[in-house]
């Protein structure tokens, strides 16, 4: 649905994020006298209409009454689309999109490479742009990684490189490349079951022209076996990590040692960069050059530096389970203590307590909402791993200050959302920075959002 659509109907925006506010002024600059209601929260009403003197601000959650009385309601992402007001208004005809679908829609001949997947995808969005710009291209990097893609409406670029995340693969227009790192169980409470979920993720399938999977995930590569150009990273035919390498079939492109980014799953992300790069036309074994001078996005195992003897570690972006440990996996081989916990999904922590119930040279602080749930999970384990249960952060914090041998490293990777202390995993991650003696903004930024 193009934006001049929607001239003459009656439209609300519900949610006042960054997404929402791109909205609001991309609406405005092309539909100036479009009447236009706003649903937010009570702390957001005052800056709303101060942003927009026309809105109609209404500061409350939008039940399935007030969601029937609009022909299209724009919803921000993290708005579950199986919320029952929003089955109920559907079922009365009322839309819904999004600020993406929007955007696809107005770009519909852009060159686009959009990456999901559970985890990855924001480190494999950059780095196809990062390397992209090193080979001369005019590249975007916008959408779930931070920068909406209605504040680049009327801007152009040779190629953009947008991160979606599940609760936006289905609003989607037509890609050049889909990417998709991985897909392991998450956003369970947005999605309502795995199942769901899983098929959220794979909607990108529908739109992708081309398609590049992840060869290492076997229930992924079941999974789009039906895509009829579908292309592979991390296989020996293509690219791939071995022995210390990036390799381009047998050919040695990049040691290990120079990227930036530590850790396999890093390799293996970029890896997926190269392969999108290359599927573009783009010349990837010189391309790859480009990941000495690439540099780790905030939250994703960032490296703080250097505080009463221990080194501290902000990896606040991992969500699941699965994640701290290839954090940890990351850190073989050094003195580590282990931040985990926050918002309970429900998520299954029986993978993480069997792989580190045994462990050496690792202590687990778990705190939060579900951090009794994980240190019970370990105690019945029988883990002989060093653990200490804490309520907040702060706690954790202090704890890991006092435990942590000199010259240890102190790793947050909670493995949960962070809903139940903080606003976002970037809060998070901030407090934690400052709680170990670092400045909280200076950590902040993600380099090269935009056109370049």
């Amino acid at each position: 649905m193009r934006i001049a659509e929607l001239a003459g109907q009656r439209v609300a925006i519900w949610g006042f994020g960054r997404e929402g506010r791109a909205t609001i002024q991309a609406l405005r600059k092309r539909l100036p006298e479009l009447p236009l209601a706003l649903y937010c929260s009570e702390a957001e009403a005052a800056e709303a209409q101060a942003l927009d003197a026309a809105l109609r601000v209404y500061p409350r959650e939008p039940d399935a009454v007030a969601l029937s009385a609009y022909d299209l309601v724009i919803k921000s992402p993290g708005i579950s689309a199986y919320k029952p007001a929003i089955v109920t208004a559907q079922a009365q005809g009322t839309r819904f999109t999004s600020g993406t679908a929007l955007w696809f829609a107005e770009n519909p001949q852009a060159r686009v490479i959009a990456v999901t997947g559970t985890k990855g995808k924001s480190t494999t969005t950059a780095l196809i742009a990062h390397l992209a710009r090193t080979s001369g291209v005019r590249t975007a990097l916008a959408g779930n990684i931070g920068l909406p893609l209605l504040e680049l409406l009327d801007q152009q670029a040779d190629l953009w490189a947008i991160e979606l995340s599940s609760f936006q693969t289905s609003e989607a227009g037509p890609l050049a490349l889909g990417v998709i790192t991985s897909l392991y169980e998450e956003h369970l409470d947005w999605h309502g079951s795995r199942e769901r979920y899983v098929a959220d993720k794979l909607k990108l399938v529908d739109s992708a022209q081309r398609l590049l999977v992840n060869a290492q995930q076997p229930s992924l590569l079941e999974k789009t076996t039906q895509h009829s150009q579908r292309l592979l990273f991390g296989q020996p035919e293509g690219w791939h990590v071995v022995e210390g390498f990036i390799r381009r079939g047998q050919t040695e492109v990049f040691p290990l040692a120079r990227i930036a980014v530590p850790g396999p799953h890093n390799a293996l992300n970029a890896c997926a960069a190269l392969a999108a790069l290359e599927a573009m036309g783009i010349d990837a074994v010189a391309a790859a050059q480009g990941l000495a001078s690439f540099h780790p996005l905030p939250h994703r195992l960032q490296p703080l530096g250097e505080r009463d003897g221990l080194q501290w570690i902000n990896d606040s972006i991992s969500t699941t389970p699965l994640a701290t440990l290839a954090a940890l996996e990351s850190l073989q081989g050094r003195e580590v203590t282990v931040i985990v916990g926050g918002h309970d999904r429900g998520l299954d922590w029986a993978p993480f307590v069997d792989a580190v119930k045994s462990r050496t040279a690792l202590r687990v602080i778990t705190q939060g909402a579900n951090g009794p749930r994980i240190a019970a999970a370990l105690r019945a384990a029988r883990a002989d791993v060093p653990m200490g249960d804490v309520d907040k952060l702060t706690d954790a914090v202090e704890m890991a200050r006092i435990i942590t041998p000199e010259g240890g490293t102190v790793l947050l990777s909670p493995g949960a959302p962070s809903f139940d202390q903080f606003h976002d995993y970037a809060e998070r991650g901030r407090r934690f920075a400052g709680l170990a003696g670092f400045d909280e903004q200076a950590i902040a930024g993600i380099e090269g959002l935009g056109i370049a």
